[in-house]
Parts: C-alpha cells; structure tokens; sequence
C-alpha cells in the first residue's frame, strides 16, 4: 500500500482513494474561466480553489483515439499502435483496430484492488465487441464507439447509424444529440449514489464540445431567435451548418454544470473528501481558445496537447496552489497503481510515471523529456522550460517559460 503526507501535516495516511476522470472532447485550455477564459465555468472554478489547477499537464496526441489510448494504458499511442485508425486518423466503424484487450487499462488496475468501474460517454477505442469498455476493465458501459459526428448524413462519408450502447448491446440508433451531455451526466450521478459506499472508479467522457456543438434545452435559453432558425435550417442540410458553432459558450456552460453535479453527488454521498477528481481534455479546441498557446487540435504546439486541467482530492491535493510541473495522461496508470496499492506487472513497459508525490507535494516532474506525436511521427521534445520541434523542414527552439506561445 502507498503511503504519502495529507494536506502537509506529518500524519502517514493510507491512500486508497476513488477516482473520477471527466473527459471532455475538444475543450481548449482557455475555455475555463480559472485559466483566463471568457465563458464562465464557476464550478469548475471552484473545483480548482479547492484543488489545483495543473497548468503543464499534457495528452499524448493532439486528436482523439490516440489520446484515449494513452490515457487508458499510460502509454504513447505508437507503443500500443494506436497511433491512428486504419484508414483515416482516428478509429471510424467497423475498423479492424482497437485498443488491444492485451493491454493493460486504467479500469483493470482499479478492479484487480476490488475497485467497481464504470464507464459513461465517448469511447472511441474500437467498435468490436473485444475492443468495447466491457473487454477492456469497466464493468459498466453506457455510451457511444465513437464521435457523435460519425453517423448518417456525414458530408463525404457514407457511415451507419450511430448506437448508444448499454454494455455491448445496442439499446438506440442516432441518439438526440441535444441530450448527450445531461443523459451521461446522469448516468454518472446515478452511479455514485448506487455505488458510493465500495471503491470505485469512474470515466465520464463527453462527447462535447467536439463539433456539431450540441446543448439541452435548458441551455438554449437566451438563444437569440435568428439563431434558432439558423440552426434549424442547417440542420436540414447534408452536414449541417456553422450555426451551431455559435452555441459553443452554451456547451462549455452545460459541461461545467455537470462537474457540479458530480462533485454534488460525491458529497451527498459523504465520499467526496477521498474522491480524487480529474477534470481535462482530450487534446486542444476546434473551437475554442488555447489560452496563451499557439494552435489547436491536430497540432503539436502547446495549445494542441497541453490541456486544461483541474484536480480536487481534499485528502492528498493541497487546495488552492497551481502545479505547473510536467505531467500526462499516461501518468494516471503508474498513479491510481500507486495509490489503490496494486503493483504492475514487471515486464510492463509504460511511459507514465507514478506522479502521486508531484500531485501531493509538488515535488520534481518525473520527465526528464515529453515526447510530441502526431500519428507515427515524433515532431517535438520537451526538456524542462525547453522545447524543440519540427515546423516544416526547420527544428525550432523555444523556451516555454519566456515564450509560451512558441512565437
């Protein structure tokens, strides 16, 4: 079992804490209002006041399938060849590829430690029933394979029907995208309040604000009337519209809600004291704003990869002080190892680190180099405040710490 100082008194705690990811789709580091954003996000806000907000924390790709793999599997994508889909960028129905069962995931970790594991939202990791969230460590799956965007209608792509699945089964074709955010959130609240009182561990991946920007009812108010019937017009056409895209601020607003609500739920339940919660995004804005970054999704630049996120654990994160060390998605196997007190195999190789000391103590980042991939491709390295990276048939050198916007 791991053991570390809480909330910097000298008493040695166990750790074995629950564990919530939210994972969002396309949400740059400049759309929370804590890093500077316009769109208000006061709980999210208030998560980091009670948290931290990890300024240098990175995905290992800047899209969608390889940076899921290397958060399930600690991984850099190419390692578990998963840098890219078999015909395109990311996985698209019916591929042949997935996420290797044989690998290791975050979900197998936490329920070797006797952990209940849940998964709701986007999965985005293969299709085929022995790539879906069951095959892979999480008991309970409600959600979609892939993107909301991937189903008929499509311009330039003939794709099926999209299913929302419940486990492996197909319980609805091309569900109202209006209502993806609040079904998942509920599904993610329901499942605290049926399973608060055992260790648990939760993955809630919005598909938002991944384009077309979709948002409840609720959140429509204050729509001005042209715009509703911008949208409802270009919903009629092959592809839709850009006037959705204006709905982008309403979205952000729906997903900060539903960390509200989950952080509600966790202390109705009376666990929220022990409940490391993880808030990020699966790489940099479509839409959005990268903050004081340079770039967006697709991009190796720091608003590709590097990401807005904000931790609340009252029993292990000291509250209200920022983290600006070097850490990644692929850190959160090593660490929820660490403190859920399950030993990996030793003929694993990953490229995460335990980081349970830089979270608690802000001691040293583990790395001594982040590596940048696009695809098969490493195009950037970083090593302390420095970064080297490849733009054209040029290599780059930048110094974050005076130059964050790579100028």
């Amino acid at each position: 079992m791991t053991y570390g100082v809480v909330l910097g008194t000298a008493m040695a705690t166990p750790l074995k804490p629950n564990v919530v990811i939210i994972y969002t789709d396309d949400q740059g580091y400049g759309d929370l209002s804590c890093n500077g954003g316009e769109v208000q996000t006061p709980e999210i806000d208030r998560m980091a006041a009670e948290g931290a907000r990890l300024t240098s924390f990175y995905m290992a790709a800047p899209v969608c399938t390889p940076s899921r793999a290397s958060l399930m599997t600690g991984s850099y994508p190419p390692r578990v060849e998963m840098e890219r889909g078999s015909v395109h960028g990311v996985l698209l129905p019916g591929d042949r590829k997935g996420l290797n069962p044989a690998e290791l995931t975050i979900a197998e970790v936490a329920q070797e430690a006797g952990y209940k594991t849940a998964m709701f939202g986007k999965w985005h990791l293969g299709d085929q029933p022995e790539f879906l969230p069951t095959a892979q460590g999480f008991e309970l799956f409600y959600g979609l394979p892939y993107s909301h965007d991937i189903k008929p209608g499509r311009k330039g792509h003939q794709f099926p029907p999209l299913p929302m699945l419940a486990g492996e089964e197909v319980v609805e074709l091309n569900p109202d995208p209006n209502y993806l955010t609040k079904t998942f959130t509920d599904k993610a609240v329901g499942f605290i309040q049926e399973h608060g009182d055992e260790p648990f561990l939760l993955y809630l991946a919005h598909p938002l604000p991944h384009v077309p920007i979709h948002v409840s009812p609720d959140y429509m108010e204050g729509v001005p009337e042209a715009l509703h019937q911008q949208i409802a017009k270009e919903d009629q056409l092959p592809g839709g519209g850009k006037g959705r895209n204006k709905l982008y601020k309403n979205c952000i607003a729906e997903i900060d809600w539903s960390v509200g609500e989950v952080l509600k739920a966790l202390k109705d339940k009376g666990v929220d004291q022990n409940t490391l919660v993880l808030f990020t995004s699966d790489n940099g804005p479509r839409l959005g704003s990268s903050g004081p970054f340079t770039g967006g999704k697709g991009s190796i630049t720091e608003g590709g990869m590097r990401v807005p996120t904000v931790i609340r654990w009252p029993n292990g994160v000291p509250a209200g002080k920022d983290n600006d060390e070097v850490m990644s998605a692929m850190d959160l196997l090593p660490t929820i190892a660490s403190l859920v007190g399950v030993e990996l195999p030793t003929d694993l190789v990953i490229d995460g680190y335990d980081i349970t000391q830089t979270l608690m103590e802000h001691a040293p980042s583990p790395y001594e180099y982040f590596y940048y991939y696009h695809k098969e491709k490493l195009q950037a390295v970083r090593s302390g405040d420095w970064k080297l990276r490849q733009v054209k048939s040029q290599w780059v050198l930048n110094n974050l710490a005076d130059d964050m916007s790579e100028k």
